[in-house]
């Protein structure tokens, strides 16, 4: 009979267990699982929406393969986290459930609550860059292999603009298709545009050059009206909304 043991416990370090059982933390390392990578950078973008910083996303696929999400909220901090004390963007993108969203003064509306978006998509890709705009500076730091930091956080300039610019290559060892299909982006967009009214999501496709804006002022009400039109509908469409307990 085989002894069990102590040393049959295998404990996976930091984002190793993502790239040991990605399927757990996206679903699939198919078509729906590849995508899921950009929905969960878009989550944090449409955070910055919700609590009122962003008013415009562009995602952009890019002809090399890799996704650029550009949001221009309020951009991720940059400050040395009280409590790891290194940067907090590399806690960010690097480190498991770490986010803005476990306390009341960080989110109080989020899309995504476990705090493990980021460094999942960091973690399943073969390199990604961050470029933060805030605080009157241009900084920059890029991750490679799974997450490991390959250049550290720099200043690269100065600006008086703000927002967050993540551009990620999926891992071919990981996923059985890499290809990003930009009638689904499209889709997911305008979904997102419905929910989301008075914010402008721009979709480009280098490699076949097309782009798509979506922007909605009247969000789900022009919704309905999209999925009405051509039928005969029996009243307007009726809006009703408020705030109940903040």
């Amino acid at each position: 009979m085989e002894q069990y043991t102590g040393s049959q416990i295998v404990v996976l370090e930091g984002l190793e267990a993502v790239r040991k059982r990605p399927g757990m933390y996206i679903g699939s390392t198919g078509t729906r699982g590849l995508h899921h990578l950009i929905w969960e950078i878009l989550d944090n973008s449409i955070d910055e929406h919700l609590a009122g910083f962003c008013d415009k996303i562009e995602i952009t696929l890019a002809k090399d393969g890799s996704v650029i999400v550009e949001d221009h909220g309020r951009g991720v901090p940059t400050d040395l986290h009280p409590v790891k004390k290194i940067p907090t963007i590399r806690v960010i993108y690097t480190i498991l459930h770490a986010g803005g969203k476990f306390e009341s003064d960080g989110y109080k509306v989020s899309g995504g609550l476990h705090g493990v978006g980021s460094s999942v998509v960091n973690a399943l890709s073969k390199w990604m860059e961050v470029t933060i705009k805030r605080d009157k500076e241009e900084s920059y730091i890029r991750f490679e292999n799974g997450g490991h930091v390959a250049v550290p956080l720099k200043k690269i300039g100065t600006t008086n603009r703000t927002g967050t610019t993540v551009r990620f290559l999926p891992d071919d060892e990981i996923f059985s298709n890499t290809n990003f299909s930009y009638t689904n982006v499209c889709e997911r967009m305008q979904e997102s545009a419905f929910l989301l009214k008075g914010i402008t999501i721009e979709v480009i496709d280098e490699e076949d050059e097309r782009e798509a804006k979506f922007h909605y002022e009247r969000g789900i009400e022009e919704f309905v009206e999209e999925i009405n039109k051509g039928k005969n509908t029996l009243n307007q469409v009726l809006s009703i909304q408020g705030i109940k307990d903040k």
